[in-house]
This record gives C-alpha cells, sequence and structure tokens, in this order.
C-alpha cells in the first residue's frame, strides 16, 4: 500500500458516504438539506521517528505530556495526518451572521465530527487488513484533552492541551503553518478539521513548503474582528478561555451540537493560502 491508495481510500469514503449529507431538521434550512459537510480531504505523512517531535514536549508548544509516536504505537513507522475541509455551504452559512455560529456550522462540527471518526476507522481497518498496526491516538483509551487546568506535569499547570495535538502534527506532516486564531492553515484554507493515524505502514515523508511555523499567516487581522468575544490579538495570539466561555454558550443555545468556527470564515485564510501582492497590501486596522 502506498500513499495514493491511502488518499484514495480516503477520498472515496468521503464521496460514497451519505453522513456526508445533511440531513433534514426541522430548524434547519432548506437550503442547506442534502449539501456536503466535507470537500475531498488532503493527507500529509510524517516519519514517525522524525527528531522534529521531540520539540513539542517543549512547555510554550504543546508540553512535556505530548506521547511521541512510538509511545502510541512502538512498532510506528508513519504518521498520515489528515485535513478535511468544510464545504462551501457550511462555510458561507457561518458568514451570515457575526455573532453566533450557523446551524450549518454546528452540524459540521458534531456531525463531522462522528463521520471523521469513521473515516479513521475505515482507514485503521484497511491498514490492519494490509498487515499494517495502526492507532488512532485520538481515540486511544490513554488519550487525554484538558480544558480547566488541573495538577501539574513537570512543573507546569495543564490548561487546553492533549497529549496528542492533530493541528502539530499536520504541521510536521507538511500540511500547513499556523495562524494567529491558532487554526493550521493548509492548500485548501484554514475551516475544516484534523484528524490522524500512527501505522507501521512505511511511507515517504511528505516535504514541509515553510520555514517557520507561522510562514502562511499575513496577520491581516481578519480573524480578530471576526472573533464574537475577541478573544484573539496580534500581541497574544488566542485566548484559549474567552474561546472556551463562549463555546460553552454556544453549547447552551445549540444543545446538543455547539461550536463556533467565526475565525475561520471571512478571512483570507479561508478556502486556501492568502496571497499579497508586491504593491498591495490588505492589513485590517485594528
Amino acid at each position: 500500500m502506498d500513499k495514493n491508495e491511502v488518499l484514495q481510500l480516503a477520498v472515496s469514503y468521503m464521496e460514497t458516504s451519505t453522513d456526508n449529507r445533511i440531513k433534514m431538521e426541522k430548524q434547519l434550512p432548506e437550503h442547506l438539506v442534502g449539501e456536503k459537510i466535507f470537500e475531498a480531504p488532503i493527507l500529509g505523512f510524517c516519519d514517525a521517528n522524525d527528531k522534529s517531535f521531540e520539540i513539542l514536549k517543549e512547555p510554550e508548544v504543546v508540553g512535556c505530556h505530548f506521547r511521541y509516536p512510538r509511545e502510541w504505537l512502538p512498532t510506528a513507522r508513519t504518521v498520515i495526518s489528515i485535513f478535511l475541509p468544510y464545504s462551501e455551504a457550511i462555510k458561507s452559512s457561518n458568514r451570515e451572521q457575526k455573532i453566533w455560529p450557523s446551524m450549518g456550522w454546528v452540524i459540521g462540527r458534531v456531525e463531522g465530527h462522528q463521520l471523521f471518526q469513521s473515516l479513521l476507522l475505515y482507514l485503521q481497518t484497511n491498514l490492519r487488513d494490509a498487515g499494517f498496526k495502526t492507532v488512532i491516538p485520538t481515540m486511544d483509551q490513554k488519550f487525554f484533552s484538558i480544558a480547566e487546568p488541573t495538577e501539574e506535569l513537570c512543573g507546569d499547570p495543564l490548561s487546553f492541551t492533549s497529549n496528542w495535538s492533530e493541528r502539530h502534527i499536520a504541521y510536521l506532516s507538511g500540511l500547513g503553518t499556523f495562524g494567529l486564531s491558532k487554526g493550521l492553515i493548509t492548500e485548501k484554507g484554514v475551516a475544516g478539521r484534523f484528524g490522524s493515524l500512527v501505522t507501521e505502514l512505511n511511507l515517504e515523508p511528505n516535504k514541509q513548503h515553510y520555514k517557520i511555523y507561522n510562514d502562511y499567516c499575513l496577520e491581516c487581522g481578519a480573524c480578530i474582528k471576526q472573533c464574537p468575544v475577541n478573544a484573539i490579538s496580534i500581541e497574544k495570539g488566542k485566548d484559549h478561555r474567552l474561546c472556551s466561555i463562549f463555546l460553552d454558550k454556544t453549547a447552551e443555545k445549540f444543545n446538543p451540537r455547539y461550536g463556533c468556527g467565526k475565525c475561520q470564515v471571512n478571512v483570507p485564510c479561508e478556502s486556501g493560502m492568502p496571497t499579497i501582492n508586491d504593491n498591495e497590501s490588505i492589513k485590517i486596522k485594528i
């Protein structure tokens, strides 16, 4: 099995899954019914033994609690990172108002997450059937994600972190770089979801076509203006606590769903890597 075969498995699954279409609901605008949640995925690959993983142990990146690929699977050879871009229907629905997310977006966030898990399980099954042990870190019993501050590890209190970061894995896999909102900007933009697998299958790593962690971000300030709770700034980046408080409010309003995604729409990096002409600036006055 090679990289193209893995990609085609993922693409085919998303094209044929009935769960990748928005289903009828009373409160849902009719024009969204039947629309896709995600467009075709893009994949990145990195060596499970790459020394670059060591930087994720640094407290200012992820922290000492981050688990190396071989801590999930001792025989790991490759990490496969997947980005599922949201469809235009999902993105356009969330551009409509400044404060609350759209029904389309929260469906994309919740049902979209369930669909992503199904895709990962499908790929895991195919890789295992081909003879390669494969683990999905975020679905493993050893995975944890923390929002509220808790006990210290390595001298640092933990909050708004996990022991496997999909965005950082995508960065190391050549899929893109970080923006002010802490989203990862890919060739298909920032609006979407990330997932990954750790496998014994040996695949050639992707080349990283960037030099630093925020190469693709113009710092134009569009995501700052989009945030309904002022959780993003040029100086400090993203305030995860303010973001989390607002997400809790959306969970009350849209129960059993939640989400926001305002920093992922109406921005230059929404659907691709932002570009800027030599003689033109798109900097937004804050």
